[in-house]
């Protein structure tokens, strides 16, 4: 679910995957671990919106969703800049072929057979014999988003991926698959 900025009141918490500024001067935040912090920000209208996105939220199209609301807003899809923070990289989200078929399904429309060619193997999965042999399947969230954002005609050049991985740095960051913590990173935006 996305809200917008000025529904949510100073002392109430919101249950909410998004956030939508829709005033001029809020600070919008979100609490991730292992999923992605995504920013928004319209350079002309100077509109922003922050994204709690993991596999769930791209399955459930939460990208498309919130560039709708952009697009109600009046913004073009070359004023749209966005950012994708620090989240667990393919390398340490590992998940079972289930999993990963649903996942690829849903969040970019594929139905992936079990005898993959080269190619799709490439694009999805690790070539390492200790994922074959405990049936895990690297998942690459921040790809995938990446892809959901070009499907939106965002400009490539109007995106940026950080390459922090919050499971490898660990030390800086809080990842509930490293180490099962309750704590979270908070991330912010300002228009």
């Amino acid at each position: 679910m996305i809200v917008f900025g000025s529904h949510s009141q100073k002392g109430n918490k919101t249950d909410a995957d998004g956030l939508f500024g829709n005033k001029c001067n809020q600070n919008l935040w979100v609490y991730t671990a292992d999923c992605m912090p995504l920013f928004f920000a319209d350079k002309k209208t100077r509109n922003v919106a922050a994204l709690h996105c993991g596999r769930k939220g791209l399955e459930k199209k939460i990208i498309k969703n919130l560039v709708k609301i952009f697009d109600d807003f009046g913004t073009s899809r070359d004023d749209l800049l966005v950012a994708i923070g620090p989240a667990i990289s393919k390398e340490h989200y590992l998940v079972d072929e289930m999993i990963l078929k649903e996942f690829y399904r849903k969040a970019e429309n594929k139905n992936i057979t079990v005898n993959l060619n080269k190619t799709e193997k490439d694009l999805c999965f690790s070539d390492s014999n200790h994922f074959k042999e405990n049936n895990l399947n690297q998942l690459d969230i921040k790809r995938s988003a990446y892809r959901q954002l070009l499907n939106e005609n965002i400009p490539n050049t109007n995106i940026e991926i950080s390459n922090l991985c919050t499971y490898k740095f660990n030390n800086e960051f809080n990842s509930w698959r490293g180490s099962k913590t309750i704590s979270r990173q908070w991330n912010l935006i300002c228009s």
